[in-house]
């Protein structure tokens, strides 16, 4: 028998003897939901010009994926605690299978983005469920330490291996293979899952929180739709500020909708704890700032630099590589010896030189010089940061919540991913446009002046992005207090159940 942080008991099945092998069907699904949301960034213009979409409408190809999955992931974790982790987990990979074919086969632009957002739902259902089983899975701090080490450097690097893998496919086969891709790593994954998994049965006469399901949902879609919006018409349009407007009033219901209802969505102790507070929101601005890096090198190594789609892929694979090393060979090596805060403040602080290193890039900065520096600390400091965060945040839950704790986690990466690139690239616009303004005296040096605009936007917003990162890093070391597991006392809120 074990104590969960919330008091309640919990027992303890025998350890799966085939669980790391499970680990990797987990780690497979959450790499495929993760580099879904890049993969097609590079393999858009392809796209765009196949199935003749406009300038204004090919942001839904990326948008419908976004809104869909930040919007239902409340309710995809709520559904895995009631239905069963393995049984939705299944649900999620055949749905998403079949949504990557008909986006695959696409014939119009209307059929390519309402599969892309099919993947999103189904994305919202199989994210929580894929985090929730590997909690429940790993209990003894070590295994638990190096199993999260594994999910944190996939849930860092996804987006990293989806340009890389988005920019080989595109040039060696063509844009619909970024989604066909899905179909056999969802059909080995859904073999492994019958054979490998475990899982303890859903909660039995527990009712779906309907109302609290349209408010939380209704709310995260307007927030996700408005951040989208803000984009292409600017913060101040009439639909931006109507969809805010919105978002805020519904969460707002929502939260005042779960402190009385009688199966909430989220449970409100869930979001009050302090330690998972904290994590939820060094998580969240984490990734506000390392979509708009992404954002930004892809479009300055494509457009400034002149970089093929292969080698812009290519070009972020020290990232990766730096992203699993600082989580697999350094957070989860030492998180059993040291507070999370410990990772996650230096970890930020790491990230945040990295961005530091991007200010200073220019019209003809050189890849290894410039690029390369600042993608080693920015993917190290990532992984320092995301192991802890998502152990620290799913530990000790009782397992009827652990699919929902798994999904709050999930939203604000994702939440965090839309505001921040919506965000940044407003700010990189609006500041490149007024550079361009100032300095285009002579009509003989445009094409130069408008090059110098644009990095001058991405350097600009980049500072913003610094300056985000530095604030993860503050919020972490004043919320996160957790011990480590080794000097945490009896009952404390530590990132494990205590004996």
């Amino acid at each position: 028998m074990s104590v969960t942080r919330t008091g309640e008991p919990e027992v303890r099945v025998g350890a799966d003897p085939h669980r790391w092998w499970g680990l990797v069907i987990i780690a497979l699904a959450q790499l495929m939901v993760v580099l879904d949301a890049t993969i097609v960034n590079i393999a858009l213009p392809s796209a765009q010009r196949d199935l003749g979409m406009s300038d204004g409408n090919r942001q839904w190809v990326i948008t419908a994926y976004t809104l869909a999955f930040g919007g239902l992931l409340l309710l995809g974790g709520r559904i895995a605690d009631l239905v069963g982790r393995k049984r939705t987990f299944v649900f999620g990979l055949v749905g998403f299978a079949v949504a990557s074919a008909l986006g695959g086969a696409a014939t119009s632009s209307g059929m390519l983005f309402g599969a892309r957002a099919l993947q999103g739902a189904f994305a919202a259902v199989l994210a929580p469920s894929a985090l929730s089983l590997l909690t429940t899975s790993f209990t003894d701090p070590k295994e638990r330490g190096k199993a999260f080490g594994v999910y944190g450097a996939l849930a860092g690097s996804g987006s990293a291996i989806g340009l890389i893998a988005g920019g080989l496919l595109t040039e060696y086969l063509n844009w619909r293979w970024c989604l066909y891709v899905n179909v056999p790593i969802a059909v080995v994954a859904v073999v492994g899952a019958f054979a490998l998994l475990r899982d303890r049965p859903g909660t039995s006469g527990a009712r779906l929180d309907v109302p609290g399901a349209l408010l939380g949902c209704g709310g995260l879609v307007a927030i996700v739709y408005g951040f989208s919006e803000a984009e292409p018409r600017g913060w101040t349009d009439p639909l931006v500020l109507s969809l805010f407007a919105i978002g805020v009033v519904l969460l707002t219901a929502f939260v005042l909708w779960q402190a009385k209802a009688p199966s909430p969505l989220l449970p409100l102790h869930i979001v009050k704890e302090r330690n998972r507070a904290g994590c939820f929101l060094t998580m969240a601005l984490a990734v506000i700032g390392m979509f708009g890096m992404f954002l930004f090198l892809t479009y300055y190594l494509q457009v400034i630099l002149g970089y093929s789609p292969v080698r812009t892929g290519l070009a972020f694979l020290p990232l990766t590589v730096a992203i699993v090393i600082g989580s697999t060979q350094i957070s989860a090596r030492l998180l059993q010896h040291v507070a999370p805060r410990m990772l996650m403040v230096p970890g930020m602080i790491l990230a945040a030189g990295g961005m530091l290193v991007f200010t200073r890039l220019t019209t003809g900065s050189d890849y290894t010089g410039h690029l390369l520096p600042g993608m080693i600390l920015m993917g190290l400091g990532m992984g320092l940061t995301f192991m802890p965060v998502f152990a620290t945040a799913t530990a000790g839950v009782a397992p009827r919540d652990a699919g929902v704790t798994s999904a709050t986690v999930n939203t604000s990466q994702q939440v965090g991913g839309s505001i921040g690139t919506a965000l940044l690239n407003t700010i990189a616009t609006t500041s490149g446009t007024a550079y361009i303004a100032a300095h285009l005296h002579n009509p003989a040096q445009q094409a130069q002046i408008v090059k110098e605009g644009v990095v001058h936007g991405y350097t600009v917003a980049i500072w913003w992005a610094v300056g985000i990162m530095l604030l993860a890093a503050l919020i972490a070391g004043l919320m996160v207090t957790a011990k480590a597991p080794k000097h945490a006392p009896r009952g404390a809120p530590v990132p494990e159940s205590v004996p």
